[in-house]
């Protein structure tokens, strides 16, 4: 028979594999956010002589300027505006009135404007509905929660139907906790100051060991940051033998324990003996989800099962598009773009600062007697400035300018603006550009539905998902 201990350390194995499985989307995630965020140097490269580097050290060393034109913040920017036009429609129409209230007291279209910013990052949006403690009291709350900190197993399913395993990494101080999980269980609480305040480290690193990893094997999962605790809320669905039973006395059909089976049967045989009601039951495996809340120590903290009416996790999840269960995010299709605009602007300074501008050509025999060549060049620099020279020698000054070198740079640049728009699908006139005074107000609108209509797969699995979180506010 499994030890509760034994429980607890194979649910925290479950929930470190669920989230190690998921370092590549966190990497990705974070390439994405340093490219919409303006760190777009970041990337590795190698140089010849075999060091590995980032992209804005090996343009320094090779001695140009790093330059940069972020198109991509602007375009999340303009696809998040038109999501909160689109969301503001859907929040007036197709939700009811009691939804609307609370959409409005929890501020939720400011939560789901900054939960699709993160969908077009990560291709991930994760909300939790669940109780929150407020000042003096408890209530129904909504928030978001960063792909980070968040481990889930890996599924397939659009609506996360075959989920198993979701939970999160919580940095919480010891009087959180506490609020959190025993708020009003006096003994709990002190147990809980006991396991956050005894040998934190040779403790984690004793269940690593026991779960075969080495200390810096996922350090970011096992350790909080700013001085906090690190605790984990790991939900898992389960099963277990139940027995359903069906009173005719009042009509009732519970479900119960299968350690009762001998108290209900006992119950069938009287009742048959005494001519009552019957009783009947029939023995089924039921699924159900669990929740724990584990240390990294290894620490059982306290564990229940689903206070919701919907009997569920609280987590509202999207991956995005989960093809083969692969997540790509919006982001991610034009960022070999932005480099590429950021290598043609960088190649356009660079020859423009090569080229001759106003080199001033002044043969040596034709410096005047008793003059320097500083002097020749305050008086060049002057408007009003005489430079004498020896008209004997055949030879005179002159001024050398040129444009910039055609090496079809500019056209390039416009050509990959142009791509940029295209495998985006924001089009300018979404953004308010390439307006003319003779495009009519009928065209310009048309142009503009045709825009949202390469977005709208996004828009419409964000509605779906918003429809999974509703789902979860209505029936906790």
């Amino acid at each position: 028979m499994e030890t509760q201990n034994q429980r607890t350390i194979k649910v925290l194995a479950a929930a470190f594999n669920a989230w190690n499985n998921a370092a590549i989307l966190r990497e990705s995630r974070a390439r994405n956010k340093n490219f919409t965020y303006g760190r777009q140097l970041d990337d590795l490269v190698a140089l010849p002589n075999g060091s590995v580097v980032t992209e804005r050290e090996a343009i320094i060393a090779s001695g140009k300027e790093p330059l940069t034109n972020n198109l991509i913040r602007q375009l999340v920017k303009t696809v998040v505006g038109k999501f909160r036009e689109l969301n503001a429609e859907r929040s007036k129409g197709a939700i009811s009135e009691k939804l609307q209230q609370f959409y409005s007291r929890h501020h939720l279209a400011e939560i789901d404007a900054r939960a699709m910013e993160e969908f077009l990052l990560s291709g991930v949006c994760v909300q939790k509905v669940d109780v929150v403690r407020t000042l003096n009291s408890w209530e129904l709350g909504v928030q978001n929660v960063s792909p980070h900190k968040l481990f889930i197993n890996a599924i397939t399913q659009p609506t996360a139907s075959d989920c198993e395993i979701v939970g999160e990494l919580h940095d919480m101080s010891i009087p959180e906790i506490i609020l959190k999980l025993a708020s009003h269980d006096r003994a709990l609480a002190s147990r809980i100051r006991s396991i956050y305040n005894s040998n934190i480290n040779s403790r984690t690193d004793a269940t690593r060991s026991l779960l075969g990893l080495d200390n810096s094997n996922g350090a970011e999962f096992w350790a909080a940051r700013n001085g906090k605790c690190r605790v984990f809320e790991v939900w898992t669905r389960e099963t277990r033998e139940v027995l359903q039973v069906h009173d005719y006395k009042d009509g009732t059909l519970r479900v119960v324990p299968l350690n009762e089976a001998s108290s209900v049967a006992r119950m069938q045989q009287e009742r048959k003996r005494t001519g009552g009601a019957p009783v009947e039951y029939m023995w089924e495996v039921q699924q159900y989800w669990h929740c724990r809340w584990i240390s990294p120590m290894g620490d059982l903290i306290a564990e229940y099962d689903s206070p919701f009416a919907h009997g569920m996790h609280p987590y509202a999840i999207k991956l995005y598009p989960l093809t083969d269960g692969e997540v790509h995010a919006f982001v991610e299709d034009i960022i070999d773009q932005q480099k590429y605009v950021n290598r043609l602007i960088s190649l356009i300074d660079q020859v423009m600062s090569n080229s001759a501008k106003g080199v001033l050509l002044y043969p040596t025999d034709a410096l005047p007697f008793g003059m320097s060549w500083d002097e020749i060049r305050n008086r060049w620099n002057s408007p009003s400035g005489i430079i004498p020279f020896d008209p004997t020698s055949g030879t005179t000054p002159k001024q050398i300018s040129s444009n910039c070198s055609n090496i079809g740079a500019y056209e390039l640049l416009s050509l990959e603006m142009k791509l940029f728009d295209e495998i985006s699908g924001v089009a300018g006139t979404m953004r308010g550009r390439e307006v003319s005074s003779s495009m009519g107000a009928e065209l310009y609108k048309q142009q503009q539905q045709n825009s949202t209509v390469v977005l709208l797969d996004i828009f419409d699995t964000f509605a779906h998902f918003q429809q999974m979180r509703d789902s979860l506010i209505a029936n906790v």
